[in-house]
C-alpha cells in the first residue's frame, strides 16, 4: 500500500476537528449520479452574520476504460474551473491532472499541471503553474518504512529564483494510532495525534507553535458514534472555544448536521455561533 501524499499526512486528526462542523453557516448540498455516469454536486450556503449567499455546481464524468476523469466547477463568485485527469495509463501509479481556472468578469486565466506517482514505499507529487512569466513549481515526497513516514515539501518561484516553501514531516502510523509532526520553513512547528480508541470512539490532539509570533495552540477533540445513523462530536482549544456537533442520518441519502461554537471566555456576552447542514444524495 502506497503512503499518503504530503497534503494528506495527519488527515485523520484534521477530520476529527473539521468534519461535522459548520459554524455560522446554513448549508445545503445535493449529490446525484445519472445513468450515463455523470456525478453532479450542487450546493449553497448562507452566512448567518453577513447574510451572504454562495452557491456552487460541480459535474464529474469518468471514462474508466481510458482512465480519464473530466470535472467542471462553477460558483457564484463567477469562477469556472475545469480539470482533466489521466490515471494509470501512461504508467501504473501515475496520475496526471491539467487544471484551469477562468474568471469571465475580469478575463483572468490560470492553469496548472499536476502529477502524482505512487509506489509501494513512496509517493511523489510535482506540480507547476503554466505561467510564461515564470512558473511556480511545487514538489513533495513521502517515504514509508516499517510504519514510519518521512515527508518533504518545497515550492520554487522560477521568476525570482527563490525557494518559497521548505517543509519537513515525520509520522508513525498503525491500525488504530497515527502520529504526525511537522516543521514549516523553520518557523512553524507542530503535530497531531489520532487514536481509534474503540469501534465507536475516535480521539485526536493537535498542537502547534509559531516562532514568529511566539504563540502556541492546542486542541483536543473526539467523535462518538451513538449508532450506525447518529454521531456526536466535541472539541476544545486553548482559547476556550468549545465546538459541539450532532449528525443524524434521517434516511438513506438524507443527513442532517447541527453544530455550535461556544466562546468560553465571553460566555455571557454572546457571540456564539450555530450551524446547520443538510446533505441529500440520490
Amino acid at each position: 500500500m502506497s503512503p499518503p501524499t504530503y497534503g494528506d499526512l495527519g488527515k485523520q486528526a484534521r477530520d476529527v476537528f473539521g468534519k461535522g462542523y459548520h459554524f455560522g453557516v446554513l448549508k445545503l448540498e445535493c449529490k446525484t449520479k445519472s445513468d450515463a455516469g455523470v456525478e453532479v454536486v450542487a450546493g449553497g450556503s448562507n452566512a448567518i452574520e453577513t447574510g451572504k449567499v454562495a452557491g456552487n455546481l460541480e459535474t464529474k464524468y469518468k471514462i474508466k476504460e481510458h482512465g480519464l476523469t473530466f470535472t467542471e466547477k462553477w460558483n457564484t463568485d463567477n469562477t469556472l474551473n475545469t480539470e482533466l485527469a489521466l490515471e494509470d495509463k501512461v504508467s501504473k501509479g501515475l496520475k496526471l491532472v491539467l487544471n484551469s481556472t477562468f474568471v469571465p468578469q475580469s478575463g483572468k486565466k490560470s492553469a496548472a499541471l499536476k502529477s502524482t506517482y505512487k509506489a509501494d514505499a513512496i509517493t511523489i507529487n510535482l506540480d507547476s503553474t503554466l505561467d510564461l512569466g515564470g512558473p511556480l513549481v511545487n514538489g513533495a515526497a513521502v517515504a514509508y518504512y516499517k510504519n514510519w513516514l518521512l515527508g518533504y515539501q518545497m515550492a520554487f518561484d522560477t521568476a525570482k529564483s527563490k525557494l518559497t516553501k521548505n517543509n519537513f514531516a515525520v509520522g508513525f502510523t498503525s491500525n488504530d494510532f497515527i502520529l504526525h509532526t511537522y516543521a514549516n520553513d523553520g518557523a512553524e512547528f507542530g503535530g497531531s495525534l489520532y487514536h481509534k480508541i474503540s469501534r465507536d470512539l475516535e480521539g485526536a490532539v493537535d498542537l502547534g507553535w509559531s516562532a514568529n509570533s511566539n504563540t502556541t495552540r492546542f486542541s483536543i477533540g473526539c467523535k462518538y458514534a451513538l449508532d450506525k445513523d447518529a454521531s456526536v462530536r466535541a472539541k476544545v482549544n486553548n482559547n476556550s472555544q468549545v465546538g459541539l456537533g450532532y449528525q443524524q442520518r434521517l434516511r438513506d441519502g438524507v443527513t442532517l448536521t447541527l453544530s455550535t461554537l461556544i466562546d468560553g471566555k465571553n460566555f455571557n456576552q454572546g457571540g456564539h455561533k450555530i450551524g446547520l447542514a443538510l446533505d441529500l444524495e440520490a
